[in-house]
């Protein structure tokens, strides 16, 4: 453990002063470990065990071009991902024969593909999304040299549908282009499909609009949510994206995205001769390890296993939504999602040992497979203890997030109701076991729940 990371790595340091990386900047491997371990704020699952298919990491796979023809270049797992994609297009209800995607490099390149789609169909097209929508769909914007359109959102990130009426009707002679969040970053809205559709229909888009769903998290834990509008091709969705490192929890940044087959054919699909293949896709050359590991899971877990884990987001989020309240912490999560937002803490050093993604007044932790009752406990424990260092002894107000999230009881009777429908069903009995805790006094002289 005393070695230097880069004996430790087996890396040679030979040639000249400046040709040796990480000497002058204390690179570390093991200092990089733990806070890998320690991240809350950002979405992702460290669950995933890919030990049976890390042996493929010594091959350079590669899946350039369209994943449904071959290409000249021998080593591939085409096959890996055409079952990914027919898995993916059968849970979003689209027809093997009328489907047709690609696993990508993440969330932002599934949004930019979805949306150059829509801009080929419709040239003259509006993009349309709500302020909340990732930043990719921006990009896509700037990138692709559209109109966007931004829509105003709720308190709980869904779009203000008045307001997208009033600016489609403002742009009535132009096709629309929209975006919809399954899901949205920094809350975890939800815009409506149904509502959306209507409200085209309404102002007279009756076929000129094309609907990408932006589902990076969403898209795989809508579908298990009954109160949810269903997420699905028998609606008149043109693409949908979802991100393979977050749920599904593939160690390396990854996704999908599925489209109609008509829509590629008419516009997007090239021939290229240096490969011997057609390609639609934004990258060209794409890791070939992604679509392995995302099939071994899907296996490994199957649906019913995926549905568990959705289940198990939710309710440890509820439940850490909960602890916040009995703290006085503002906080608000909706219903179906594993992001709580609460009041961006003032210690900055809190905020960067527990990676939280803050946006103006607001913070949130994203409630993942891997996250245990003990984390968020400790959680807790930790931020009430900074909140009261903070507010007592350095006299530093918390943020007024009373615009971001509503009037606070307002939401405090509600969580509490719903925790008293998980006690009588045994839930809150079930996560204290997995906890273990006891009752303890922090130095503040309050009973808290630890470890």
């Amino acid at each position: 453990m005393g070695q230097n990371s880069t004996e430790w790595a087996g890396v040679a340091q030979s040639g000249p002063e400046w040709a040796r990386i990480g000497e002058s900047t204390q690179i570390s491997l093991f200092d990089f470990y733990d806070p890998c371990a320690q991240r809350k704020g950002y979405p992702f699952n460290l669950e995933l065990d890919v030990g049976p298919v890390i042996q493929f990491q010594n091959f350079h796979v590669n899946n350039i071009g369209d994943p449904f023809m071959e290409s000249n270049y021998g080593i591939h797992s085409r096959k890996f991902e055409v079952a990914v994609l027919d898995w993916f297009a059968n849970f979003w209800e689209l027809p093997k024969d009328q489907s047709w995607g690609y696993v990508t490099s993440g969330g932002t390149e599934g949004n930019l593909h979805g949306l150059l789609v829509g801009r080929e169909l419709f040239p003259d097209g509006i993009i349309y999304a709500s302020k909340d929508s990732h930043y990719s769909v921006f990009k896509a914007a700037k990138m692709y040299r559209a109109q966007c359109i931004k829509i105003s959102t709720s308190i709980y990130g869904e779009m203000n549908y008045d307001d997208f009426s009033y600016k489609l009707l403002q742009n009535s002679g132009r096709p629309a282009i929209v975006n919809v969040n399954i899901g949205t970053t920094m809350r975890g809205g939800v815009d409506d499909v149904d509502e959306v559709i209507r409200t085209l229909k309404t102002c007279g888009f009756d076929s000129r609009f094309y609907i990408h769903c932006d589902g990076a998290l969403g898209g795989l834990m809508l579908p298990f949510i009954k109160q949810e509008p269903k997420l699905t091709f028998k609606k008149s969705i043109g693409s949908i994206s979802v991100s393979g490192h977050k749920l599904l929890g593939c160690p390396t940044p990854c996704g999908v995205v599925v489209n109609r087959l008509k829509d590629i054919n008419l516009v997007m699909s090239t021939n290229i001769e240096y490969v011997a293949s057609r390609d639609a896709t934004i990258t060209g050359s794409r890791n070939g390890h992604a679509p392995i590991i995302m099939w071994y899971t899907l296996k490994c877990l199957g649906y019913n296993g995926i549905r568990m884990k959705v289940t198990t987001c939710i309710r440890k989020a509820e439940y850490l939504e909960f602890l916040l309240k009995k703290k006085g912490v503002s906080t608000l999560l909706n219903p179906g999602s594993s992001t709580v937002i609460f009041e961006r803490p003032k210690d900055e050093v809190f905020v960067r040992k527990w990676q939280l993604a803050c946006e103006g007044n607001l913070a949130h932790v994203v409630v993942m497979p891997n996250v245990s009752i003990r984390h968020l406990f400790r959680f807790v424990d930790e931020l009430a203890e900074n909140r009261y260092i903070m507010l007592h002894d350095k006299e530093i107000s918390t943020p007024c997030v009373a615009a971001d999230i509503g009037p606070d009881m307002k939401y405090y009777h509600s969580v509490l109701l719903r925790n008293i429908s998980y006690m009588i069903s045994g839930f809150r009995q079930s996560i204290f076991k997995e906890a273990r805790v006891h009752i303890t006094r922090t130095s503040l002289g309050n009973p808290i729940l630890a470890d």
